[in-house]
């Protein structure tokens, strides 16, 4: 197996803000693109899969098959291994890896996923080398990522745009991408990959609820995880200036007329049989 080399830093970390956010996630609300194609026997590797919520709702897609949920982070996969006793299936595992060199023989899945992975790695086009590589002929490889730079929000905020545009330099310091999106189909052609259908989905928050729950996990994620220390030890702002942000955070969600939206890149890419 190649040696792993990830040389970027998880923007985000796992504070509970983050997790907040990371088990909102299904796979009907991040993995849609994916479903489609889906066949009961099939093995699936959910790369990056965090506190196991798409994992879980994967293996029920498959129920004579089996997933396989891989992280870097060892505390979050014990989060994933609860979620997925709670649920149920018992066609799911776990095992700590790196994208960048998966210790996998070639051929091993018939799908290999990752959901807002490919924006933190320090080499995505190796990653999906590897992910095409234990993916076996004629099999899929299904990734989806964020792009920072086109989501959308109303009513404007200047507080908000201050808040991307920090994310953003915060993020690109740490070695990833946030605007990895729009730079999917890209990355797989320089991987190699010849059969690739690019597509995009988006997530809405518009209802009060949905303002509230968006807008405090973001106001909390960015005065209290570990981006907030990177963005501050990075010499990018200060905490006064993280907290302005989660102000204009909650500001946005506090607004009768508040929307946002987040525009992800999908790619969806057929290994040649």
């Amino acid at each position: 197996m190649p040696e792993a080399r990830e040389t970027a830093v998880y923007t985000h970390g796992h504070h509970e803000s983050v997790l907040r956010s990371h088990t909102w996630r299904t796979a009907a609300n991040s993995a849609a693109y994916l479903l489609g194609v889906l066949e009961p026997h099939m093995r699936i590797l959910d790369i990056g899969c965090g506190p196991g919520t798409i994992t879980a709702d994967l293996a029920a897609h498959v129920p004579d098959g089996h997933v396989t949920g891989l992280d870097r982070e060892p505390a979050v996969l014990e989060r994933a291994r609860a979620v997925a006793g709670e649920r149920g299936p018992g066609n799911v595992g776990f095992t700590v890896g790196d994208v960048h060199a998966l210790d996998f023989p070639d051929g091993t899945f018939c799908v290999v996923h990752a959901h807002q992975v490919l924006q933190h790695v320090g080499d995505p086009v190796r990653a999906l080398r590897e992910m095409l590589r234990v993916t076996r002929p004629g099999g899929f490889v299904a990734v989806r990522d964020a792009d920072y730079a086109a989501m959308t929000w109303y009513p404007a905020s200047p507080g908000m745009e201050r808040w991307r545009d920090l994310y953003r330099r915060v993020a690109r310091s740490n070695g990833g991408e946030p605007d990895a999106g729009r730079r999917l189909k890209a990355w797989a052609l320089a991987a190699g990959f010849t059969d690739i259908t690019a597509t995009s989905g988006t997530w809405t928050f518009s209802t009060a609820e949905e303002r509230a729950w968006w807008s405090g996990l973001w106001a909390d994620r960015t005065v209290a995880s570990a981006y907030a220390g990177r963005a501050v030890d990075g010499g990018h702002t200060t905490r006064e200036q993280l907290r302005e942000a989660a102000g204009a955070w909650r500001e946005w969600g506090a607004r009768d007329d508040g929307w946002f939206s987040v525009l992800h890149g999908e790619i969806l890419c057929r290994k040649e049989a």
